[in-house]
């Protein structure tokens, strides 16, 4: 699903920056830019997620644009997120993935069990229903298990396991739970390279987008209460 959380158009042009796989110079007035005094993100929750993802730089300022043109709805959606994180986080445990894969949903389905995307995906992980179905989830006219937070939290972890043990990153995953595999190994095949941040230029837009999506989300849920600026966060990096 194409979740209802904004992107900034002007944000094209930070993702735009030159990554492993395009080592062209920034130009001198974006790479010297000082970020706004106000900008303030959470250090901890950027150690947090980087022992999941490690952000670049660039990404970081995706990350805090991100959240601040987003600020009320995810504040709307952590504040009814305790109840379906309890239940997630406890499958997620349970075939020992990462905990912090629950923001998937977040940027899936707003957390919503009865979120419907325009082609067809259903439920806080937006299963198509032939996947579901594979899965082990029953999709027919009178029920469809995709919109049980429980059962198809365990479907969708069922399908994130056998993803990471097909491309060993996450990063990876992610973009391939967004694109399918097929995309991935053709961006694979394209760069020469298993790693996301060279690569992705070669991905879709919106499953690049989507790895985005992510990692701010994550960084948002995981922020504490001791806030530094951007130069910390760069310094600390």
């Amino acid at each position: 699903m194409k979740t209802m959380l904004k992107v900034p158009v002007y944000l094209t042009l930070v993702i735009g920056l030159p990554t492993a796989a395009n080592s062209g110079q920034p130009s001198t007035q974006m790479a010297n830019a000082a970020p706004p005094a106000s900008t303030k993100i959470s250090l901890t929750a950027v150690r947090s997620v980087s022992a999941f993802v490690i952000p670049r730089k660039h990404t970081l300022k995706f990350v805090d644009a991100y959240i601040r043109h987003n600020d009320e709805d995810l504040a709307m959606i952590k504040q009814r997120s305790s109840r379906p994180f309890t239940i997630i986080d406890s499958v997620l445990d349970h075939y020992g993935l990462p905990t912090e894969l629950k923001y998937l949903a977040v940027i899936e389905s707003e957390l919503k069990t009865t979120a419907v995307s325009r082609v067809g995906a259903k439920g806080p992980w937006q299963l198509m229903a032939g996947t579901a179905r594979d899965l082990g989830l029953k999709v027919n006219g009178s029920y469809d298990e995709r919109t049980s937070i429980y059962k198809s939290t365990r479907a969708a972890a069922k399908y994130l396991r056998d993803l990471h043990s097909e491309f060993k990153d996450w990063l990876l995953v992610l973009a391939a739970y967004n694109a399918g595999p097929l995309p991935v190994y053709k961006a694979i095949h394209r760069s020469g390279s298993r790693n996301f941040w060279a690569l992705e230029r070669y991905l879709p837009k919106e499953s690049q987008m989507h790895v985005k999506r992510f990692i701010a989300t994550a960084v948002y849920f995981q922020q504490s209460q001791e806030l530094t600026t951007y130069s910390q966060v760069f310094a600390a990096l």
